[in-house]
């Protein structure tokens, strides 16, 4: 014989408790077809598109019960007037050329009321119909960007659904940024005018072209040298998915980790890949992994789990590899791999009507040697590159199907189009 009531109350305990019960929804695909779609016209910064790319992301942390964090709600606006001189060091402020640029970092926070916070984000803004950046030629079109960065920014978006109810031990900033492809504009700008405390910042994760996870599930993580903690905390979150990791310790990079890495915070950037449609019209929705982006969102929750317990990451400084990168005034005209980790250079994408073209290179060949320099690996084939002028004649040695095959190759200049 049971005992009624206290039956009654267990019972009612067990709905109430299943009917609280929060359901995380998986809608990276839905966030990507709607900020890569022509609607957006590319998500230039400072256009209609990106605005309404803005009030999409805002509106998604909104329906989440994601706090607005930016200087006006959801919104950080800054405004900017391009700069001519490449060197020069962009200046924020009103303005009132025409030649003034407002862009707006979206910006949401879960308030755990932590001592610290973690910053997550990724760039929302792409080359609109083809600005300074494309690699397409031609009348102008739309750069849809689905890989980059719509794919990181959806990604972003789940681990914000993911993380209301988890890891509380920290506070989560969300951030979505602009003008990324106009020099890491929008992070900048954050970092120098927060809207947080940046010393209570405990790490940075950031996503840029984390849409096209490859066959063999090859991810890159740039960063891992600015903890200590990395190295064992990406071994142990990959023992689920198994990932080909292709790690790199330094913290300067050409996306917005580098922004807070330069600020002493540690950093983690996400990165599947370079592809032929980088940059280009044809980076669109339907070539996207997405399952390979919710494994890798959850990849990256599992990290966040590991050191949540770990207080404050130390922070340590690295190597810019940048300071040392051969410089090159030619090229061949190819997209490299550069997630391959054998000997060599592999091609991942042919340009059409350039050297590697011509020459009768193919996607997938090895490039082993160019001219009397050999090749190994990425920075060698920046510095064969770097020994050549536009107009010289030369050979390249390549790796197919186990064969080496030689071809002529003469120059173009790297700005020929």
């Amino acid at each position: 014989m049971y005992n009624k009531p206290v039956f009654v109350i267990l019972f009612l305990a067990f709905v109430c408790a299943c009917k609280t019960e929060r359901i995380i929804e998986n809608r990276i695909k839905q966030d990507i077809g709607v900020l890569a779609s022509d609607k957006f016209k590319g998500r230039a910064t400072g256009t209609e598109g990106e605005m309404l790319a803005a009030s999409h992301i805002a509106n998604r942390f909104k329906d989440l019960g994601i706090l607005p964090k930016g200087t006006n709600e959801y919104i950080q606006a800054f405004t900017f007037t391009p700069k001519t001189d490449p060197h020069a060091e962009i200046k924020y402020g009103e303005g009132t050329s025409e030649k003034t640029i407002t862009g707006r970092n979206v910006i949401g926070f879960i308030d755990n009321k932590a001592e610290n916070t973690i910053v997550i984000g990724a760039h929302y803004d792409h080359l609109g119909m083809g600005q300074e950046g494309s690699l397409h030629r031609g009348e102008p079109m739309i750069h849809n960007g689905a890989d980059d960065n719509a794919s990181g920014v959806s990604v972003m978006l789940y681990l914000a659904d993911k993380l209301l109810d988890t890891n509380t031990e920290n506070n989560y900033l969300f951030i979505a940024f602009s003008g990324e492809e106009m020099g890491l504009l929008g992070s900048n700008y954050f970092v120098k005018n927060p809207t947080i405390d940046l010393t209570k910042v405990n790490y940075m994760i950031n996503m840029d072209m984390v849409g096209r996870l490859k066959k063999n599930k090859t991810l890159a993580i740039y960063g891992t040298g600015t903890s200590p903690v990395w190295d064992e905390t990406i071994a142990k979150g990959n023992s689920k998915d198994a990932f080909k990791l292709k790690t790199n310790v330094s913290g300067v990079g050409p996306s917005d980790h580098t922004s807070f890495y330069l600020q002493d915070i540690p950093v983690l950037h996400f990165f599947t890949g370079q592809h032929v449609d980088y940059h280009k019209p044809s980076d669109d929705f339907e070539k996207l992994n997405y399952e390979g982006m919710l494994q890798i969102a959850n990849y990256i929750h599992r990290i966040i789990s590991e050191v949540n317990p770990q207080g404050k990451l130390a922070f340590t400084k690295t190597v810019n590899e940048s300071d040392d990168a051969p410089r090159f005034k030619v090229t061949l005209g190819v997209v490299p791999d550069y997630l391959f980790d054998g000997k060599g250079m592999r091609i991942d994408g042919i340009s059409e009507n350039r050297p590697a073209q011509k020459a009768g290179l193919q996607k997938g060949d090895i490039v082993v040697q160019l001219g009397e320099h050999e090749v190994t690996d990425m920075k060698s084939y920046m510095r064969a590159l770097s020994k050549f002028e536009k107009g010289n004649k030369t050979t390249v040695k390549v790796a197919r199907n186990g064969e080496i095959v030689e071809a002529d190759i003469t120059f173009f200049d790297k700005k020929k189009k």
